[in-house]
């Protein structure tokens, strides 16, 4: 290690210690700080470890837990970034925190990335495998359409041409580009082959090879399926991976099998079992046999703010982080599944991290929530306006929507709610907000 490495890690490391004792938080200045003293200083702490990067749109953050708990089971020294402080500067305070290595021991970092920090992280860690979870329509005023974001995943995998990439073969968009690396591809297998459309306001229908209509055998939801265009003869890769049955799925877990071993994990909806699948190819990409697999997601708990369920006064209260169409659709299918009479909060931030612009919420499917058993709703946060009018204008709740003006309305609407069942969407930020707020009211304890 040189000097000026030697003085960015205790830098870093002090500042960590201090953020700690005295503030409680701050996942990314120790990093911070430490790439202002060295630009390089990620190129040292990560010389040590086997990385698997795990990155796309949705899906990143529970994908890296199950693979984690996974792989838990059969190596002693696995670091991952668990706050989801998934930027260069997160990344190095992930390694900053790590226990030191005995001499000559080599451990597993399985690192959450963000799409728009992957460059930053490959060009000073070699990768040994990536994981490309999917990629939806996200933050366009960061990122712009699915291809730019696709294009940012495919360079920083040719930047590591040895690393294996393990891909969603179900996704169109992550097959457009031809890339030098070693693949392994997961999907679903578990529907017979027929016809299928998807819903006429779906992204990336369109075949990336030569730009016709895609048709389907088999769909999962948005553009995911058994894909092939008839102009080109491009098609779905055939699965290293795959689910061959749904077994039981409801409200607070789902039951499945992939390659005919049967799985549970404690959150529901079919994009957590793609999360599951793409955290068992990783898992077997490290050579775990399914029982350690199986083993492994037996100790999964419910990620922050991924369906994490709170007990508040009696009521059973389920928070769901949502930031683009494709991910609040699925949510909204998930409170589908709630049959008991339930309050629905909405909390729409456009800060940066949620991203700023908020006409996404525009291509939600709300419409299909007047089936609901849904007793009364609120809107929160910034732009509650807007929320309170995509409410109205899907000519839901017969126009009964009442705006909270704080977070500690949100808790308070919590604690007066009439059901037994309370559903929250919230952004990131106003996700962060919410669970500081619960803190300080003393219902999370961590």
């Amino acid at each position: 290690m040189s000097f000026r490495s030697n003085i960015a890690t205790h830098v870093g490391r002090l500042s960590r210690w201090a953020l700690t004792k005295f503030t409680g938080g701050g996942s990314s200045l120790p990093g911070k700080l430490a790439l202002t003293i060295d630009p390089d200083i990620l190129t040292t702490l990560g010389e040590n470890y086997d990385v698997a990067i795990i990155t796309g749109t949705n899906g990143k953050t529970l994908t890296t837990a199950l693979s984690v708990y996974a792989l838990n089971e059969a190596y002693p020294h696995v670091l991952t970034n668990p706050t989801g402080s998934n930027m260069h500067q997160g990344i190095v305070s992930t390694f900053l925190v790590a226990p030191r290595l005995e001499k000559n021991k080599k451990g597993i970092a399985v690192l959450e990335v963000d799409e728009g920090s992957l460059k930053h992280v490959v060009k000073h860690v070699k990768p040994k495998v990536f994981v490309h979870t999917n990629v939806f329509r996200d933050q366009m005023d960061r990122y712009g359409e699915i291809y730019t974001i696709y294009k940012l995943m495919a360079d920083a995998a040719k930047e590591a041409p040895e690393a294996t990439v393990i891909s969603n073969a179900d996704s169109p968009i992550l097959n457009a580009i031809d890339l030098p690396n070693p693949r392994l591809y997961f999907g679903f297998e578990d529907q017979m082959d027929g016809n299928v459309v998807p819903h006429h306001n779906t992204d990336g229908i369109l075949c990336p090879k030569c730009d016709h209509v895609l048709k389907y055998h088999t769909l999962t939801y948005a553009n995911q399926g058994k894909f092939y265009c008839e102009n080109c003869g491009f098609k779905r890769p055939e699965l290293d991976f795959k689910v061959t049955s749904l077994d039981d799925l409801n409200i607070t877990d789902s039951t499945f099998t992939i390659n005919d071993f049967q799985f549970q994990i404690p959150v529901a909806g079919m994009y957590n079992i793609y999360n599951a699948l793409a955290a068992y190819s990783l898992s077997r990409f490290f050579e775990l046999t399914p029982e350690q697999i199986h083993d492994g997601f037996e100790k999964a708990e419910r990620v922050f703010g991924r369906q994490e369920i709170l007990e508040i006064e009696g009521k059973q209260v389920l928070i769901n982080l949502v930031k683009n169409p494709v991910g609040l659709n699925q949510v909204i299918d998930l409170v589908g599944l709630d049959k008991n009479p339930s309050t629905f909060i909405a909390i729409l931030n456009n800060q940066y991290a949620d991203g700023t612009d908020v006409s996404w919420i525009w291509d939600g499917d709300f419409e299909k929530m007047s089936d609901f058993n849904i007793q009364s709703v609120y809107t929160a946060g910034m732009r509650k306006e807007d929320m309170t009018k995509r409410l109205d204008v899907a000519e839901l709740f017969d126009g009964d929507i009442q705006e909270l003006d704080s977070v500690e309305e949100v808790v308070q609407a919590m604690r007066e709610a009439k059901t037994d069942s309370v559903h929250i969407f919230a952004t990131y930020t106003a996700m962060l907000d919410l669970r500081k707020e619960l803190i300080q009211a003393g219902y999370i304890t961590k």
